[in-house]
């Protein structure tokens, strides 16, 4: 009867734990289900001792938080200051961060843990913002502030999660590649405030970053800052800084390629004022090269007419000052496939009945064959166009015909119509497309009155993509008219050419120089179809 009994239990035991099985096997394929997205961070619950303590003297600092959390980017996130030898410990003990000093602390000094975005909830990454933690080793905290807002210095809007920082004048690290202790980030209007600092000079800078270390990388990243040091003596407000991209200093190729076409693209980190390509070696190449640069002149796109070489020597040069020669090599072995093609500037099948119609090849063109070009109005031939080349971009062709209203036109570009180097030859392909009616273009009439006489001055008209659709100089008071733009919504940019060249400059900061000023119109100019727009525009005084 006893064995019957403990036989019993066994199986007993036996289901329960196989029901157990089950049930934990199916949960554990679920999903979780339903329920809004977590996006709000951790919230501190409490802090030992109490933020803004003074007379601290203390080895370690409780800090609890509503949820699990963990540290992320702590060496680039995490900062106090004044530094200590021995940074701060850190550590995550389930909802409470244990901070623990092992470096002796300076008398009467006020230090700030500046976490940054280190702190993050444990699903969803969402990061507390600006977080710090000021206590005072002496009776008092130090209590004065710089606040001020960061804009970017080409639309004049506002940065946001840029970074404000400041460096003591005396251990200014900025091109020493030094992490600054002392910074916060802007908020959704560009604002920024740093709280609890001491009395002494700073110099004050704000950064646009890419990596997210807080140190200055001058390839990728926007720098702006305060042109003198500032004493902090009192509280300082509207410390604005405007963010740029500053010019390299020393000319580099950032990238080479010979591309499968056979072509040769570079990439500069620099715009080039006057720029010159020569071909070194093969020298019997040099003569006989294509090439063009970007508008910017910061990239640059060679055609040669032979590929046997094995290597190719390039110089750059640059108001007649050599850069950088560089040499790309050849496999033997290389084949390369290539493709004649033209882009246009219909918009859709509308021509602007301003403009002429555009071809733009991506291969020079050595001959062409109109004999192979079939244009249409309204299904009759027509054989009185006229193709010609641009004066200055050997790329692109024009084809001129007095075109008409209310007539359809189609063009047919047969096979080899058009032959490249290296005999490549287009494939068939047609354009069909009507005159844009003057009635759908409208008309924008602006008088400029400019602040101060034989100053210059670049007016840009933006469209609501921010792309400079026109620009002209200004010196004087004027009246512009710009006719037949398409319906929609237009800006004014004022561009304030102090050196008088024509295009917008940047700044520097080893040199100290802040970029030229740019003021843009808040007047939205919206243009209407067959509609005359007449605007007055008072171009402030620089300040």
């Amino acid at each position: 009867m006893r064995k019957k009994n403990i036989y019993s239990i066994r199986r007993a035991l036996a289901s329960i734990i196989g029901i157990c099985l089950v049930i934990y096997g199916c949960a554990s394929i679920q999903q979780p289900q339903g329920g809004p997205r977590d996006t709000t961070p951790p919230e501190v619950l409490k802090m030992t001792p109490k933020n803004l303590t003074t007379n601290f003297h203390e080895k370690k600092i409780l800090i609890e938080f509503n949820e699990y959390f963990k540290i992320a980017n702590e060496i680039k996130e995490f900062s106090i200051s004044p530094e200590l030898n021995i940074a701060p410990t850190l550590k995550v003990k389930q909802k409470r961060l244990e901070i623990t000093f092992t470096d002796t602390l300076e008398k009467n000094t006020t230090y700030t843990l500046n976490f940054g975005k280190a702190i993050v909830d444990i699903n969803e990454n969402n990061a507390i913002k600006n977080f710090t933690y000021v206590f005072a080793t002496g009776p008092e905290l130090d209590s004065l502030s710089i606040n001020g807002r960061v804009t970017n210095s080409k639309t004049g809007k506002p940065e946001i999660d840029a970074v404000a920082f400041i460096f003591p004048l005396n251990r200014d690290t900025l091109f020493g590649k030094g992490k600054p202790a002392i910074y916060t980030r802007t908020d959704s209007n560009g604002n920024y405030k740093l709280s609890n600092l001491r009395k002494d000079t700073y110099k004050i800078y704000a950064l646009k970053e890419t990596n997210g270390d807080k140190i200055y990388q001058q390839p990728t990243d926007e720098i702006g800052f305060i042109k003198d040091s500032v004493l902090l003596a009192k509280n300082l407000d509207s410390m604005n800084i405007k963010l740029f991209k500053e010019d390299a200093r020393v000319f580099r190729v950032l990238d080479k390629k010979l591309d499968k076409d056979g072509s040769i693209n570079f990439t500069f980190n620099q715009k080039l004022k006057k720029p010159e390509v020569i071909v070194l070696e093969p020298t019997d190449l040099n003569v006989s090269k294509k090439y063009k640069f970007s508008k910017n002149n910061d990239s640059l796109k060679v055609w040669l007419t032979a590929l046997a070489f094995d290597s190719v020597k390039i110089s750059i040069k640059d108001q007649n000052k050599l850069l950088q020669t560089t040499t790309l090599t050849r496999g033997k072995k290389e084949t390369y496939t290539r493709a004649l093609t033209a882009a246009g500037n219909l918009d859709g099948s509308i021509l602007n009945p301003n403009s002429t119609l555009r071809l733009t090849f991506n291969f020079p063109i050595e001959q062409i064959d109109t004999t192979k070009i079939t244009l249409l109005e309204d299904s009759v031939a027509i054989t009185n166009f006229v193709l010609s080349k641009d004066s200055v971009d050997f790329l692109t062709y024009y084809l001129r015909y007095p075109w008409k209203a209310k007539k359809a036109y189609d063009i047919k570009y047969g096979a080899g119509a058009f032959t490249g180097i290296f005999n490549v030859k287009n494939k068939e392909f047609i354009q069909a497309f009507k005159l844009g009616s003057k009635e759908d273009y409208g008309t924008l009439i602006t008088k400029i009155t400019v602040p101060e006489k034989n100053k210059s001055y670049i007016l840009e008209v933006l469209n609501e993509n921010s792309v400079s659709v026109n620009k002209l100089v200004v010196r004087q008071d004027t009246t512009v008219t710009f006719r037949n733009y398409k319906s929609g919504k237009y800006f004014l940019r004022i561009t304030y050419d102090t050196n008088k060249n024509g295009i917008w400059d940047t700044g520097s900061v080893l040199l100290k120089l802040q970029p030229e000023r740019i003021w843009n119109e808040p007047k939205e100019m919206s243009i209407r179809p067959n509609w005359e727009r007449n605007e007055t525009i008072v171009i402030p005084k620089e300040q």
